[in-house]
């Protein structure tokens, strides 16, 4: 069944997750908006946005759910390698816009950006109030790659990352994985599942088991490191 928000308070509870659709997987709700009580009520409760240019505003809880527990994460020989050239500077939140309006560009030519102009206003206002992070990765001075997400207690909830140089997105995802497991966070939402994912080490699991662990870690104490650590090959 797919809820319709218009009119409905910002910061209400979403419907319950179990009544969403399996056909597209995971679609639960439409219309509202991007504002912060809406997003923040979204991923309290394991619901993220995700809609196309002319679409109204779509909310999804897949099930079954990619997640990346940290101390799984898993390093290929050629990554292992890849990070032992230590190609890249990697930090943190140092150019959220830069990112999240790179990882928007079309990532072929005549396609068209998949995040709207909303979206970005919308996780750039959570940027600005601690609750969105971005991890870049620089080369020669060029910002070449990197990701960012929402953070929500002790859970970090990923959404995009974008490439320039081949490997560069990786290697500031593995940044931020150790970063975050050295922090004490317990898991890394990853949504749906992609072979890229699975090869780093995510899983899907049940999503009642996901929101089980939302619903324990969402008020956790956590801040979101401020540089990133040591990453061992």
């Amino acid at each position: 069944m797919i809820h319709l928000l218009d009119g409905s308070p910002p910061g209400q509870p979403f419907p319950d997750p179990a009544t969403a659709e399996t056909a597209p997987d995971g679609l639960l709700a439409m219309g509202g908006d991007l504002t912060l009580p809406r997003l923040v009520s979204a991923y309290r409760q394991g619901i993220f946005p995700w809609y196309s240019q002319g679409q109204p505003i779509l909310w999804w809880s897949p099930d079954p759910r990619m997640v990346l527990f940290p101390e799984e994460l898993h390093l290929s020989r050629s990554l292992r390698k890849e990070l032992r050239k230590r190609r890249f500077e990697i930090t943190f939140d140092r150019n959220f816009e830069a990112v999240i309006r790179a990882c928007a560009a079309p990532r072929h030519p005549g396609e068209g950006a998949w995040l709207t102009h909303e979206m970005i206003l919308a996780y750039e206002t959570l940027h600005e109030r601690g609750m969105a992070h971005s991890v870049e990765a620089w080369q020669e001075g060029q910002l070449v790659g990197g990701l960012y997400g929402v953070q929500q207690g002790s859970l970090f909830f990923g959404e995009s990352m974008f490439s320039r140089v081949s490997n560069a997105s990786k290697v500031a995802f593995v940044h931020l994985v150790r970063s975050l497991q050295q922090h004490g966070c317990p898991l890394i939402d990853c949504q749906v599942y992609t072979p890229h994912l699975e090869s780093l080490g995510a899983t899907l699991i049940p999503r009642t088991r996901f929101l089980e662990l939302v619903k324990r870690h969402i008020d956790d104490s956590f801040s979101f490191p401020e540089a990133p650590c040591s990453v061992s090959a």
